[in-house]
């Protein structure tokens, strides 16, 4: 589809869990996501039965030092925390179990659309470990407190219907529908204006973690930029046209 990238986590032997040279594949799409003006809504989404299984355990190294195992975990979180700042509309088509840094994927990108026989779950703590790379914050926002600190504590998997219940998750679909509802909802997207989705994208996201007075001066600042851009034009003119906008990304 024209506008769409879909990005496919490709091991389906291992459960795409993540590792070393998936994760640096993934660390090189950002920059090309970013100023690919033809790009306008980015999906992920898994090969085989599952997202992904999260890390993958078999390239740990118990040997690797501290600063360097921080400086790693930098880079993942650089790669989660750009998905967020991409103005440009994150699907996660979750297409089966979602755990570890498959779930931190998940809860990086903007909506999560999962099938039927998806399910997402904390589960760092039975290796010893905790969701990092924003793991945690992003899962309070999405949850709240009480409810993240249950998931986390627990390690408990959720099925779709129960995570989409707690705010986890945008929507549950047939799994045969996953496909073509995640399809019909990106073509949707890309016909809306793409600066004002992007700059909407950024207020929201700042929202979660600023005082009410700064957030509405964000929406000014945002507004200003947009009232000047030549798709507020069209978007007026289509209206007083009674038609649908064309818009440009201009």
């Amino acid at each position: 589809m024209d506008g769409l990238a879909t990005i496919t986590l490709n091991r389906p032997g291992a459960l795409n869990a993540m590792n070393m040279d998936m994760r640096a594949e993934l660390f090189s799409l950002t920059e090309k996501l970013h100023y690919d003006d033809d790009v306008r809504v980015v999906v992920f989404t898994g090969a085989g039965r599952a997202f992904s299984a999260g890390g993958d355990i078999k390239s740990f190294d118990d040997t690797i030092l501290t600063p360097t195992y921080r400086s790693q975990l930098r880079q993942i979180t650089r790669f989660y925390d750009d998905l967020e700042a991409l103005e440009k509309p994150v699907i996660a088509a979750l297409n089966g179990p979602a755990t570890g840094a498959g779930i931190g994927l998940a809860l990086a990108c903007d909506l999560r659309i999962a099938s039927e026989n998806a399910s997402l779950g904390f589960r760092e703590h039975f290796i010893g470990l905790i969701s990092a790379a924003g793991g945690c914050s992003r899962l309070v926002r999405l949850v709240g407190l009480g409810k993240a600190k249950e998931l986390m504590f627990t390690g408990d998997m959720l099925d779709a219907q129960h995570a989409e219940a707690i705010g986890l998750i945008n929507r549950t679909v047939p799994c045969d529908q996953l496909k073509s509802e995640v399809q019909a909802l990106a073509q949707k997207l890309m016909t809306r204006a793409p600066q004002a989705i992007g700059l909407a994208k950024r207020v929201l996201n700042m929202a979660t973690s600023t005082d009410q007075h700064s957030s509405v001066l964000l929406e000014s600042l945002a507004q200003s930029i947009l009232v000047k851009t030549d798709d507020h034009r069209e978007g007026v003119q289509a209206f007083l046209d009674k038609r649908k906008p064309a818009f440009r990304g201009k």
